[in-house]
């Protein structure tokens, strides 16, 4: 099993440490358009601001296994690529072009006997508003 580079070790993880943020800085329409042409989603609501507008939206909004993978990006810069176990999220809200978001995963449990730690995550934008909160569990370096 590899782990990233700087990947914590076990024995050095605690309740309530802080992964390093992921920022992501002004998610637009192109991240959404592209993201339909990965998953196959091509739902208008993503990418046509008329068939968005006329059903009360105030423009498209992205994905929300977009948000989604990257909230699983944020697990996976911290402790490798092939360290997540489990992923588990609820999406609170939309995601409109324009915002900015910021992924956190807090370590909530430290389990020694299968090495692996147990994280609540959460996306929030720059007004602080949550779009997006889960838990994981990741297993962590020995």
């Amino acid at each position: 099993m590899q782990h990233a580079a700087t990947a914590p070790r076990l024995a050095d993880l605690s309740v309530g440490d802080e992964a390093p943020p992921l920022v992501v800085e002004n998610l637009t329409r192109t991240h959404f358009v592209r993201y339909a042409g990965a998953s196959g989603d091509f739902n208008p609501m993503h990418h046509d601001d008329t068939i968005a507008t006329q059903v009360g939206n105030p423009s498209v909004f992205g994905h929300g296994m977009l948000t989604a993978g990257l909230m699983a990006r944020a697990v996976k810069d911290w402790f490798g690529p092939e360290a997540i176990r489990r992923l588990q999220v609820r999406f609170a809200k939309q995601v409109w072009p324009g915002e900015s978001l910021t992924f956190t995963a807090t370590v909530t449990g430290v389990n020694v006997a299968d090495g692996t730690v147990d994280l609540a995550l959460s996306a929030r934008n720059a007004e602080g508003e949550e779009k997006l909160a889960g838990t994981a569990t990741a297993l962590a370096a020995p």
